[in-house]
């Protein structure tokens, strides 16, 4: 038997070339910001997109005999594992050629933190940098949302590879050709519903106490569950009316794209149905609920703020966004540690949400009371069920696994980071805050912090917990996979 070792590098050259296209498009629509707002590095944006451009032309005029190959579904994941760094090094030359940043590390770091949607930030006093770059940050999330979704929706269910293939296929009993016959015009018109969340917001925002500047990069974080801020206070800067839209919006995105086009589109109740959405707002509910009596009858809040700031962290926390209205640290230490536990849980799939999300969660659970049952009647066959279908054995084995891998990863980058010289509170706030992508953790990371101070190699290893926790992680350990290059 032999080896395929080698991909189609043309093909996917050309898929890179148009990926920077489109980024550099993207960043010619910051240069009205830029010219508003001119500054002392107010070249660095044009020359940014300048490069970009050219290099994504270069790349396509080189591989233009190979415009109409198709590509394998190799290409297709090695395609997704180095988009995020090709994209990420075009997308930091801003930030250096602005002198926002005072290193390529730091650079890289902010870009690859806005395409994966983490939102952790090496930033410290945002209000002074210029506005150009504070929107390019937000615009790298917003970009890197629409990525996940043609990632989750189009490429990972044809791998076999992932949880949103048994989301779609086993618990909901939903199949692609019912979605639409084309899957790549699914996605275009799960991108229009995109869009139409991001502006819906910006209008809810800019008619409350944001200009349309801080609304519509705020609305592209939110969307996208990215969490970068215009305000070194993120949201709690504004007033309640936003922190409530901000809210809203970032439950919407911590839904399943999918099943909020269906119900859209079809007029039905495909996602009210849906048991992972059930729980994901049952989860929202219950545990603000009980944050905001603690905080109400033991830290003497108001009931208005105590009930605010408890819904809009549990929110933030579970759909992985990273948004904050108050330092939750100084809370009660078991309040911030059921935070702390949210982010590992994630929003749903088929969301722009990091995290293990809530399904695997669900089967985990399902089917460790199952286990218990088990012991006492070994003969009973009980099948784990969502939605009142069965999950396969392979499927459970599957979530489970992943789950354990995920947990296993988390680990072994907190110890690598105290290592480096890193506490020990910082140290697990910094590896759940990036493998999950929630950007705010705890520790030097919570509310407020910033990820400037971690040594030069500390930052690098948060980096690869980054594009660990955006590319869901069998999806890397296939691509690893000798197997996976067989003809």
């Amino acid at each position: 038997m032999k080896w395929k070792t080698k991909i189609n590098h043309p093909l996917v050259l050309r898929i890179e070339g148009q990926l920077l296209l489109i980024e550099g498009l993207f960043m010619l629509t910051v240069l009205p910001v830029t010219y508003l707002h001119r500054g002392l590095y107010a070249f660095s944006m044009p020359f940014s997109a300048l490069i970009t451009l050219l290099t994504g032309f270069i790349l396509l005029i080189a591989t233009r005999n190979h415009k109409d190959e198709k590509t394998t579904s190799r290409d297709g994941v090695y395609v997704v594992c180095i988009s995020w760094l090709v994209l990420s090094l075009f997308g930091a030359m801003p930030y250096l050629l602005s002198k926002s940043v005072p290193n390529f590390t730091d650079g890289f770091f902010e870009a690859l933190s806005g395409f994966t949607t983490t939102g952790a930030t090496i930033m410290t006093q945002i209000e002074s940098l210029p506005k150009d770059i504070l929107l390019w940050r937000s615009m790298t999330q917003w970009l890197g949302g629409l990525a996940i979704i043609v990632f989750t929706v189009a490429i990972l269910p044809y791998l076999g590879m992932s949880g949103m293939q048994l989301f779609v296929a086993e618990i909901n009993g939903i199949n692609y050709d019912k979605l639409h016959p084309r899957i790549m015009h699914t996605v275009r018109r799960i991108w229009g519903l995109y869009l139409f969340f991001t502006l819906l917001e910006t209008l809810l925002l800019y008619f409350g106490d944001m200009d349309f500047y801080d609304a519509i990069c705020h609305s592209m974080s939110t969307i996208s569950s990215g969490g970068f801020s215009t305000r070194t206070e993120s949201i709690g800067a504004f007033s309640n009316y936003s922190q409530v839209v901000v809210s809203v919006f970032m439950v919407l995105s911590g839904c399943n794209f999918s099943l909020l086009l269906l119900s859209l589109s079809w007029k039905s109740f495909a996602l009210f149905k849906n048991q992972e959405f059930r729980n994901f707002l049952l989860y929202i509910l219950i545990i603000s609920i009980g944050i905001g009596l603690v905080l109400m009858f033991v830290c003497q809040m108001s009931f208005g703020n105590a009930f605010r700031q408890s819904f809009f962290s549990v929110i933030s926390s579970l759909t992985t966004t990273g948004f904050f209205v108050g330092n939750y640290t100084v809370w009660p230490s078991f309040l911030w540690i059921v935070l702390f536990l949210l982010m590992f849980i994630g929003g749903c799939s088929g969301s722009t949400s990091g995290g293990v999300k809530i399904f695997r969660h669900l089967i985990f659970v399902k089917n460790s009371v199952l286990e218990l049952k088990r012991i006492i009647h070994p003969n009973a066959v009980l099948p784990v069920k969502v939605n009142g279908k069965s999950i396969s054995t392979s499927g459970v084995y599957k979530n489970v696994s992943f789950i354990f891998i995920y947990f296993l990863v988390f680990l072994a980058g907190a110890i690598v980071l105290l290592f480096t010289g890193t506490d020990f509170s910082t140290a697990i706030g910094a590896s759940v805050a990036t493998l999950s992508n929630v950007g705010t953790g705890v520790g030097l990371v919570g509310p407020g912090g910033s990820y400037v101070a971690f040594p030069l190699g500390a930052k690098w290893i948060l980096m690869l917990l980054m594009i660990l926790g955006r590319v869901e992680l069998f999806s890397l350990i296939t691509l690893l996979s000798r197997s996976f290059w067989r003809n």
